[in-house]
């Protein structure tokens, strides 16, 4: 079993979905199960509905899992096992308060020594908070495990002081929590940011105090960089998958480049499912990898050459397959949905509302009141760009820049683009409603 286990407390993070991505492979190559659990123990920060938008973020993205369950719902469950090793004596009742935990933290700080947690101070409060924790005890010896990206990770026993796995609510630490729920659904897999890997030996304690003996494996993916070479952030406007969207990158470019950002592929561009057959998680560059948009922008490009007209068409918001074909002729400038349907949408609005844009006004103003006319007596669905264009010059009495800015400008609402000769085979079928007032 694999799982990906995003907290509500926010819009999904660029790197989250990566992690997302990378277990719905691996469950696919190995023929397991995928498991999709929303950690939702840190009440405070919960977010409602953010749950129903990673998912749908998640189907979007063609990521199916085969099982739902919310963490808040094993809560009975993590209690009964802190008793349990409480009465084993694995763990014990910390009635340190938040204060004194505080200061002691700054007379760390203040010797300039990492803040370790000593467990002769657990009963220190005992009559002043009658509300304790419970914390398990920390190793006496040195934790490592192999990572399939990062290798051999060892830590020594002075990193692994008693920590805290219920809180004095009642309700479990994110390491806890998440420890007692890979275990009782038998996850063997665990992929995710690197970020977590000082969680790791924690959590292996906790599976070493509850004599679990089933081992796992880890694999910590590297953080993404910003364009400056700095963490994503949620300042990073590109580091929101929502944002991506919204811009008008599509999931299966989005896919492709968190694919193949930091690994080794047999070719650029590829699908979700194409990647099935060939990624290997150990082909993952342990360093971490810089996010570029301009390489996005060129995949968004290659995936809407790929997508049928009709397809297309639709997500411009159009239902004529040849409008699809259209935008087609403007990938050349074009990279992102948004920048297409301005394109388009442009060719069919009001060449008045957009008119002092540019230079050539009155060109433009009658050459309009020429082709309304000519429309009027002729049918220019048949003909081609040349003889189109030769009337349109001949009854306008335009030439050269005047005309052509003038004709490019009232078909496109632009005064640069592709080629007329290219776009009129299409625009002929809609010139009733792009020569309009």
């Amino acid at each position: 079993m694999l799982r990906f286990a995003p907290s509500p407390t926010g819009d999904m993070h660029i790197g989250n979905l990566r992690v997302a991505i990378f277990n719905y492979i691996l469950c696919k190559q190995r023929h397991e199960k995928f498991l999709l659990r929303i950690e939702d123990t840190d009440t405070a920060r919960n977010i409602e509905g953010k749950d129903k938008d990673i998912m749908f973020l998640l189907t979007l993205f063609g990521i199916q899992w085969d099982s739902l369950v919310y963490q808040s719902d094993n809560f009975p469950r993590h209690r009964q096992l802190a008793d349990y090793l409480i009465a084993q004596d694995k763990a014990f009742y910390c009635h340190c308060t938040k204060e004194f935990l505080e200061q002691k933290r700054e007379e760390s700080k203040a010797k300039h020594e990492a803040f370790r947690y000593d467990d002769s101070w657990a009963n220190l409060q005992k009559d002043s908070n009658p509300n304790p924790t419970i914390r398990l005890r920390g190793s006496k010896i040195a934790m490592e495990f192999t990572d399939k990206i990062k290798g051999k990770i060892k830590f020594s026993p002075n990193e692994l002081d008693s920590f805290m796995i219920l809180k004095d609510n009642g309700i479990p630490t994110y390491n806890f929590a998440c420890a007692v729920d890979d275990i009782l659904y038998d996850v063997d897999f665990i992929v995710r940011g690197e970020d977590h890997v000082s969680n790791t030996p924690k959590q292996m304690l906790i599976h070493q105090a509850l004599n679990y003996q089933k081992n796992i494996e880890f694999a910590h993916l590297p953080i993404l960089l910003n364009e400056e070479g700095k963490k994503m952030s949620k300042r990073d406007n590109a580091s929101s998958v929502q944002w991506l969207l919204d811009e008008g990158y599509l999931p299966q470019a989005i896919a492709n480049y968190l694919i193949l950002i930091g690994n080794k592929t047999p070719c650029e561009v590829f699908t979700l499912n194409d990647s099935i057959k060939w990624f290997e998680i150990q082909n993952i560059a342990k360093a971490p990898a810089k996010f570029d948009i301009n390489k996005l922008r060129f995949l968004n490009r290659e995936h809407f050459k790929r997508l049928n007209e009709q397809d297309l068409a639709v997500l411009l918001g159009y239902k004529d397959s040849s409008i699809g074909a259209l935008a087609k002729l403007y990938l050349q400038e074009s990279s992102t949905l948004n920048e297409l349907r301005e394109k388009v949408d442009r060719i069919f609005m009001k060449k008045s509302l957009i008119l002092e844009s540019t230079e050539f006004q009155e060109e433009v103003k009658i050459l309009q009141n020429t082709l309304q006319k000519m429309l009027q007596t002729q049918d220019f669905t048949k003909e081609d760009y040349e003889n189109f264009k030769t009337q349109a010059m001949n009854h306008s009495n335009l030439k050269g820049k005047k005309f052509f800015k003038a004709l490019r400008f009232l078909l496109t609402g632009y005064e640069h683009g592709p080629e007329l000769s290219d776009l009129f085979p299409i625009l002929r079928l809609y010139l009733q409603d792009i020569i309009r007032s």
